[in-house]
């Protein structure tokens, strides 16, 4: 599960250059297999959440704690650990994909750094494409597949590894009528069989529409309207920081990083 507490980002403005807060006392809470949807337009906000989700930016203030690991303070080794084995992440149409590789070796070349044999990344890649609906693009190149067939390669690469977590950018953004209702069925799919948390950034009205669970992103907050709020387990004696919690370091506010 996550738990976000007071997170706080910072990063600067293309126009001036000068620091803004793309989140400001952010509290959240994702539950065990549990899908979240944010809905709203691209910005600072729901980019920086999700990195900070994906251990890929450390907030200036707050902690996010990910089944008992404060990823904004633990080590950097045991971070890139988690991001490695537990974590998956999409980012719409910047599907990331290498060209000269086929569907196939895309998707298993996220199992390259759990050590698995070739055989069995190869056999663990099909699986995930198959899951897709792409069973049989397995040996297709990247440029000669339709824009939402990369998304979908994309997301198989994403699963193949069967994380803990799972984060989507925008996943739906900019595709035709047929394969973005196609994409949008594959994720309520995806969400109501796959026990997995899941976190997706979204301004596509639709894909809101089915969330399990929505949220809004405004002024650096997310707020979850009434029908969809869930309730946050009660809080140990002692408050929040009384939680056995990997890395923390509660003397580390005042430290600002800049946004990598």
């Amino acid at each position: 599960m996550y738990h976000l507490t007071g997170v706080t980002t910072r990063c600067r403005s293309g126009r001036d250059g000068v620091a803004v807060r793309a989140l400001d006392g952010a509290d959240l809470y994702v539950e065990d297999g549990g899908a979240l949807v944010v809905h709203g337009p691209a910005g600072a906000g729901p980019a920086a959440l999700l990195r900070v989700l994906g251990g890929r930016e450390r907030p200036v203030r707050g902690s996010v704690v990910l089944d008992g690991t404060d990823l904004a303070t633990v080590a950097e080794s045991r971070l890139a650990r988690i991001r490695t084995e537990s974590i998956g992440v999409v980012r719409g149409a910047e599907n990331g994909l290498v060209p000269g590789l086929t569907a196939g070796q895309n998707v298993a070349g996220a199992l390259v750094p759990l050590r698995l044999r070739p055989t069995d990344r190869q056999e663990l890649a099909a699986e995930a494409l198959a899951e897709v609906g792409l069973g049989s693009q397995l040996h297709a190149f990247p440029a000669e597949l339709t824009d939402a067939m990369r998304r979908r390669v994309a997301l198989a690469r994403a699963l193949v590894k069967r994380p803990s977590v799972l984060l989507a950018d925008r996943p739906t953004a900019l595709l035709g009528a047929r394969e973005h209702a196609e994409l949008v069925e594959l994720f309520v799919r995806l969400w109501g069989e796959r026990r997995f948390c899941c976190v997706v950034t979204t301004a596509d009205d639709v894909l809101a529409d089915q969330a399990p669970r929505l949220a809004t992103l405004t002024a650096g907050r997310v707020t979850l309207p009434a029908g969809h709020r869930r309730t946050v387990p009660a809080v140990p004696s002692g408050g929040p920081s009384a939680w056995p919690v990997e890395g923390r370091d509660d003397h580390r506010d005042e430290c600002i990083r800049e946004q990598r």
